[in-house]
């Protein structure tokens, strides 16, 4: 008996983990695009807000989900671009831009729900779990882990195609450099801005979908102030995951597994431990992650260095 359940709980631990890592999965892959071309954007805390209520906001007044999420998407790549608009071509502190745009999504959403959505009480549907042919059969293990929702799932492809288009295509090739040598680039006779405006839309579009996961395939019901920092722990991941999409993707695990760990030890009733403590492992883990890599000397080399002709 002992056994049945300490395997029920570690697939029960293992497919939550999956769930509560897909946000921090989009939007540190997007945020693995933007800094591999030397852009810095600390926003993606208001950008995943954004992404979140745009999403739910369109699927409530439509009903259709494949719509919320491209609105979802198209919402954070316009938070893309007013970022970029100030830290590429004003070439203003990255820091403190990104720092602005994590206020404006907090306010604007909180402002737009009280106005128009928060007298509703409803919800909207939600992407619905699949069943992953013969792997969902496995015992103990299939259900939990291979009975998710197609999102959770495309975090696969995410990381995957991430990772094509920086080391397998020229203009990853071309993105890479002008996170490294812009200058060189630019004599090239290619746009060191082009470049980076592209990687921060792309950056910034899968971070907004990572916050409509939030509403539209994890939750029915938009809150405000819903990613709970979990754009400030995206930011970590790409870290100490080296750049590498693929790293993102299995660090980004990680911190979904002290997500998961912590829910399911304040449902053990043998567990004596402050829910508060249990609440904290997830950001205890982020600065004992940021710790470990402080001497990190691998980032890109024009990482936040806005790019100037000379």
């Amino acid at each position: 008996m002992d056994h049945i359940l300490t395997l029920s709980f570690l697939a029960t631990t293992l497919g939550a983990t999956w769930r509560l890592a897909t946000p921090i999965i989009f939007a540190s892959v997007g945020e693995v695009i933007s800094e591999r071309a030397g852009v810095l954007n600390i926003g993606l805390e208001g950008t995943m807000l954004l992404g979140a209520f745009t999403g739910f906001a369109t699927v409530y007044a439509t009903g259709n989900l494949p719509l919320g999420f491209l609105a979802a998407g198209a919402a954070g790549a316009l938070a893309g671009l007013l970022f970029a608009l100030f830290a590429i071509t004003i070439k203003a502190n990255q820091i403190i831009v990104g720092a602005a745009l994590n206020l404006l999504g907090l306010g604007l959403t909180s402002f737009l729900f009280r106005t128009y959505l928060v007298q509703t009480g409803q919800g909207v549907q939600i992407v619905p779990a699949m069943d992953v042919p013969l792997l969902s059969q496995i015992p103990y293990f299939g259900t939990p882990l291979f009975r998710q929702n197609i999102v959770v799932y495309s975090t696969i492809l995410v990381a995957l195609g991430a990772y094509f288009l920086l080391f397998r295509t020229s203009f990853g090739l071309t993105l890479r450099a002008v996170g490294e040598h812009p200058k060189a680039v630019d004599v090239g006779g290619r746009s060191v801005a082009l470049y980076r405006y592209a990687a921060v839309l792309i950056g910034c579009s899968l971070a907004g979908l990572g916050g409509a996961y939030l509403t539209l395939a994890h939750a029915n019901q938009f809150v405000e102030g819903m990613t709970s920092g979990r754009g400030f722990i995206a930011l970590a991941v790409v870290v100490f995951a080296r750049w590498s999409p693929i790293g993102a993707f299995f660090v980004s695990l990680l911190f979904g597994m002290f997500y998961a760990l912590q829910l399911q030890l304040q449902a053990e009733p043998s567990i004596h431990i402050p829910y508060q403590v249990l609440q904290a492992m997830p950001y205890l883990a982020t600065i004992v992650a940021l710790l470990l890599v402080r001497n990190r000397t691998d980032t890109p080399a024009t990482l936040g260095v806005p790019y100037r002709k000379v």
